[in-house]
């Protein structure tokens, strides 16, 4: 299948759905088992589950199976025999327990730095992001994220920057360096600046297209550079934009940027470079929502299909596929009930996220479980909801990934004995990450790396010389 015969038979994921059909198992002879020996790629499509821990690919899996009757991508190449398969040390300079920065750093620029940084030492040495030489190669590049675009994985990938908080500055250096193709949330890093500087209006003097809703991105012909941004900070967790119309229409799927960004990049001669995050898993599960959590890393999987759907079709795409950490290292746990309990999934239309911040000092307590009935479908004891009120009455500040330090972790635990679904923290946790790899170039893929080895090896790939 040629690439215009590709785009032409796929369309995009229709906006009232979150699922596409699943690939077929049955591929060109060059992308199993690593036929083609020997053969450069000339893209790459670098996927990674932001904070993904085993529990949550496992889980993601049992609810494709159970609700959809398939089994979901990611694990399907594994049953299929279609990928090679390894792990991934992810420690980072400063911890065996990397944060996201430090992580993306050590794939961007090939060197473990402190957590908080972006490729810049304890010294203040500074390492050239591994996008900015595929793009002094020639190479269009672009990331694609359902957190802010400016946020630590993309950034990783792109910039140096001494504090991964300095997303102003990171949208800034974005202007300066001309990416291709960014898209994601954080408008507030763009337009709503507490300096006023309005760079929606600079970016677009610079030449590029600028789309803020699902409409204007699948409208946009590629001839220009694109940044997309379609939420003022994360981009709604894929269990909320599935059941409102109005978030379908202003924020895109995860697959649908995806596609878009391959559609818009790969017609040039020398090939792209594109990085797709699943951010809100990592924030799912900071927030011990499960939910959240396996709805989105079920969106981030039907990205996984439209990239080795192009991949299969083009011949000339290595997929790499892993995660950078875990986090909270959530599971399914053993009960009487516990199929029946997760089965409850299936139906919930919300996010905790969403019942939370919606849940205002002054509500009553049958206000209270009138939203997590509707969201959620059951409602709280007498004693959980005593709890509840007292804790909404004494909130009064902020954090980092809980903004109003909600009971997120209590309610978490109260849903367990509902979903079955269990979590061990809510923090980041130093698991050896799942690595995997499709297409020209994954034979070469060792089963076990360390994470600065990704650097050389993607350059290697693609036989772009370190600058």
């Amino acid at each position: 299948m040629k690439r215009r015969q590709f785009f032409q038979s796929s369309a995009l994921v229709a906006a009232g759905s979150t699922f596409m059909s699943p690939i077929d198992s049955f591929a060109s002879d060059f992308a199993i088992n690593g036929k083609g020996k020997g053969k450069k790629p000339k893209n790459i499509i670098f996927m990674v589950s932001d904070g993904m821990s085993t529990g949550t690919l496992n889980m993601a899996d049992i609810l494709c199976q159970r609700k959809l009757g398939r089994g979901s991508h990611w694990l399907d190449l594994y049953r299929n025999q279609r990928v090679n398969r390894g792990l991934m040390d992810m420690a980072s300079a400063s911890s065996v327990i990397t944060d996201s920065a430090a992580a993306s750093s050590s794939w961007g620029g090939g060197q473990r730095v402190p957590n908080g940084k972006l490729n810049v030492s304890a010294d203040g040495q500074e390492f050239m992001p591994i996008w900015q030489k595929m793009k002094k190669a020639g190479k269009k590049v672009g990331c694609v994220t359902t957190v802010p675009i400016t946020h630590a994985t993309p950034a990783g990938f792109c910039v140096s920057s001494k504090s991964r908080s300095d997303q102003a500055e990171i949208a800034e250096k974005y202007l300066a360096l001309r990416f291709d193709v960014m898209m994601g949330g954080g408008e507030k890093h763009f337009n709503n600046r507490k300096d006023g500087r309005k760079l929606y209006d600079e970016f677009r003097k610079a030449g590029y297209s600028v789309v803020n809703d699902t409409t204007g991105l699948s409208i946009i012909d590629g001839s220009k550079p694109v940044l997309g941004v379609f939420a003022e900070d994360g981009l709604p967790y894929e269990v909320d934009r599935i059941t409102d119309n109005r978030l379908r229409t202003t924020c895109p799927s995860l697959a649908q940027m995806t596609k878009r960004a391959i559609e818009m990049m790969s017609g040039t001669k020398a090939g792209f470079c594109l990085q797709v995050e699943g951010g809100k898993v990592d924030w799912a599960a900071h927030a011990n929502d499960s939910a959240g959590l396996i709805y989105d890393q079920v969106a981030f999987d039907e990205a996984i299909n439209v990239a080795i759907n192009f991949a299969e079709s083009d011949g000339n795409t290595l997929v790499v596929i892993t995660t950078d950490h875990g986090n909270a290292n959530p599971g399914l746990y053993y009960g009487d009930k516990s199929d029946k309990y997760f089965e409850s999934l299936f139906d919930y239309k919300h996010s905790n996220d969403w019942v939370l911040m919606g849940i205002k000092k002054t509500d009553t307590a049958a206000q209270i479980n009138e939203r997590i009935n509707m969201a959620h479908g059951y409602s709280l004891t007498e004693e959980e909801m005593t709890f509840l009120i007292k804790r909404y009455g004494e909130q009064n500040s902020e954090g980092v990934y809980n903004a109003y330090k909600l009971p997120f972790k209590e309610y978490a635990q109260y849903q367990q004995n509902r979903t079955a679904v269990a979590f061990g923290g809510m923090e980041h946790s130093a698991d050896y990450t799942e690595l995997a790899m499709f297409g020209p170039g994954s034979e070469k893929m060792k089963s076990f790396m360390r994470n600065t080895e990704m650097h050389t090896f993607l350059l290697d790939a693609v036989g772009v010389k370190s600058v």
